[in-house]
């Protein structure tokens, strides 16, 4: 029951992370490109950025402990190893989205740290753009060939 709550917030939360990353990544490319103030909704839309992604790694984490794919994973390494999906949910989605969030992480405290208002849409833009490709990497997209799950679940028990 905690498995399937957990499975269907992690999966709704994306969407509040990649809207936040996607309209960051936005108003930062043209902040910089029309050489604008950062302003304050600039910083508070960071924070907001930054804070959804650490909400949704902590429920990645959780999830990730009481997982039966994971656990089949660990139990089962040298045969699920090369399980194209087992592995991906076992090891690869959690790495990328980790380097994901501490990239999206080290980004916003290097913002925070810089002088000018173009130098902070530079370097938002460029740590913030890679948090997201690298997001948008590794989400299990329904129209994957690779690892597909539904871009939506319903919280039904």
């Amino acid at each position: 029951m905690l498995y399937s709550f957990l499975l269907a917030f992690h999966s709704f939360w994306r969407w509040v992370v990649l809207v936040t990353l996607i309209a960051s990544v936005f108003r930062t490319y043209i902040g910089k490109k029309d050489k604008l103030v950062f302003s304050r909704k600039d910083d508070q839309l960071r924070l907001l950025t930054v804070i959804s992604a650490h909400i949704q790694l902590t429920i990645g984490v959780v999830l990730y402990a009481v997982s039966p794919i994971v656990s089949y994973f660990w139990n089962n390494f040298g045969k699920a190893v090369h399980e194209r999906q087992i592995r991906f949910f076992g090891i690869e989605h959690i790495t990328v989205m980790i380097s994901a969030v501490i990239i999206l992480t080290i980004g916003s405290s290097k913002v925070k740290k810089q002088d000018g208002d173009y130098r902070k849409h530079s370097t938002m833009f460029f740590w913030f753009g890679i948090a997201l490709l690298l997001i948008l990497s590794s989400i299990p997209w329904s129209f994957s060939p690779l690892t597909s799950r539904p871009n939506f679940r319903d919280f039904s028990w």
